[in-house]
């Protein structure tokens, strides 16, 4: 059996209301996963798949993902579908600051987390996919 992985996920950012014991508890799980030498810590705390985690001023999302687009019309239909299925609006397709060519949409979905459709601008890709084969 074969499973072939892209990157769906783009990233992932977790709201802490206690951060310390959040680095603590993802400091110990990682690495006994064997991906402890990639974090990196500071006022936010993160490892270099995609996995970030602050302290929550507020509660408003507890969960922030953001699915990866091929191209800005990708982000723009990820809106539209999304506000159409019963999604709220947090954030219109659009350029944003993170770095240049950055074209994402935020949506809150039913449960108030905040999703994210993004399109990092041009590049290319090492590969299309992950084989991940089941022996």
């Amino acid at each position: 059996m074969q499973f072939h992985r892209g990157r769906l996920i783009d990233h992932i950012h977790l709201r802490a209301r206690d951060l310390e014991a959040s680095k603590r508890f993802y400091r110990a799980v990682l690495t006994a996963i064997g991906r402890g030498d990639a974090i990196h810590e500071g006022e936010t705390f993160f490892n270099a798949d995609e996995l970030w985690i602050d302290a929550a001023d507020d509660y408003t999302s507890r969960v922030h993902l953001a699915f990866q687009a091929p191209d800005r019309e990708t982000v723009t239909r990820f809106h539209a579908a999304g506000l159409e299925a019963g999604g709220r609006d947090s954030g219109a397709p659009g350029e944003r600051s993170y770095h240049p060519g950055y074209f994402g949409a935020f949506l809150f979905d039913p449960d108030g987390n905040n999703v994210e459709a993004v399109h990092h601008g041009p590049g290319e890709r090492s590969a299309e996919s992950v084989v991940f084969t089941v022996t």
